[in-house]
């Protein structure tokens, strides 16, 4: 099968060498993301599962140890699968339950497009071409759909979010017939809005309304990477040229607050840890026993995983995950 969609390494350390370093950051451990999976520990030490993910191992000669599930062969897809529940939805099933997300949120039926069953059969959808009508209550303007806030779970390449390709079959999909949750939040900036830098913080206030975590690294990265492109796609579509470096990286950092790499269980960095947490314990144990540093029991202290941490963009501080379900101090 031929993957045809660009959203490999090398083409974004061309644009600007940054944009990958951003997009590799992960925020809760200072660092960068981890592989958090064994499958490319064939390829030496450097990409063992508890290691960062560093430009070098993935550009160059190695740009494309990095693929869309799409295009990993199918014995690989298969492995995945039974390893990590690592399931793609076609992208006419993300689309079905968009429109589902969009029906409560506007009272109407298939505002974006319709449903379809092709004649042979596969299933896909209609673009609804007029532009879309915000009903006249308080609280529904463009400007609010734009603001709502969204999260993709457990978000693999975030299919729900953005949709430059086929989950199942690798087509690139038109910018004007994408489906993702993210995809229709810039359709509607384009057609309320036509000046370019007002645009443009539209736009990136869409990139702060949407989230999605990650546990295996490969996928946080494919995910960034097509929220980036999404937004250049976007920019050229309405405007017939690029984004400038300064937008780009802009984006780009909303990017790797917003779709960040956690265990889902834990809602912690995989493969992290306080290293203070070893010296607290050392500490107690020392106090009473004399040990010193050298003492297995130092050795062997707890150490206890970093909670994730994420962004409210709109109050501008930083929140534990955690503390957003179970009802803690949200402030970090």
């Amino acid at each position: 099968m031929a993957f045809n969609i660009d959203i490999i390494e090398q083409n974004i350390l061309e644009y600007n060498r940054y944009l990958l370093d951003i997009l590799l950051q992960d925020h809760t451990t200072g660092e960068n993301i981890r592989w958090a999976t064994d499958d490319y520990e064939h390829l030496g030490e450097l990409y063992r599962a508890e290691a960062e993910i560093f430009p070098n191992l993935i550009t160059g000669s190695s740009t494309n140890v990095i693929q869309p599930r799409v295009a990993k062969a199918a014995a690989e897809q298969s492995a995945r699968t039974r390893s990590k529940a690592e399931v793609f939805t076609p992208s006419w099933i993300c689309n079905e339950q968009n429109n589902l997300v969009d029906d409560s949120w506007f009272g109407r039926q298939n505002v974006f497009n319709t449903p379809v069953t092709n004649d042979n059969g596969s299933k896909g959808w209609i673009v609804n071409s007029d532009v879309i009508e915000f009903p006249d209550v308080k609280g529904k303007s463009w400007k609010d759909y734009v603001d709502a806030r969204r999260m993709e779970i457990s978000c693999g390449e975030a299919p729900y979010l953005v949709s430059r390709y086929d989950t199942v079959s690798g087509r690139a999909i038109p910018v004007n017939e994408r489906i993702g949750l993210l995809d229709r939040k810039l359709r509607v900036i384009s057609e309320n809005v036509d000046e370019p830098d007002l645009w443009f913080k539209w736009a990136v206030r869409a990139y702060e309304s949407i989230y999605g975590f990650e546990y295996q690294g490969d996928n946080v990265l494919l995910a960034r990477e097509n929220l980036l492109y999404t937004f250049i796609d976007n920019y050229a579509a309405k405007f017939g040229e690029q984004p400038s470096l300064i937008q780009t990286k802009s984006v780009a950092t909303k990017i790797s607050w917003n779709i960040w790499q956690m265990d889902g269980i834990t809602m912690t960095a995989p493969y992290s840890k306080r290293e203070n947490a070893g010296q607290i314990s050392f500490a107690l144990d020392a106090l009473f026993s004399g040990a010193t540093e050298e003492d297995d029991i130092y050795n062997k202290a707890d150490t206890t995983a970093i909670p994730c941490v994420i962004m409210d963009w709109r109050s501008k501080v930083k929140v534990v995950y955690k503390d957003m379900l179970t009802g803690g101090s949200n402030g970090r």
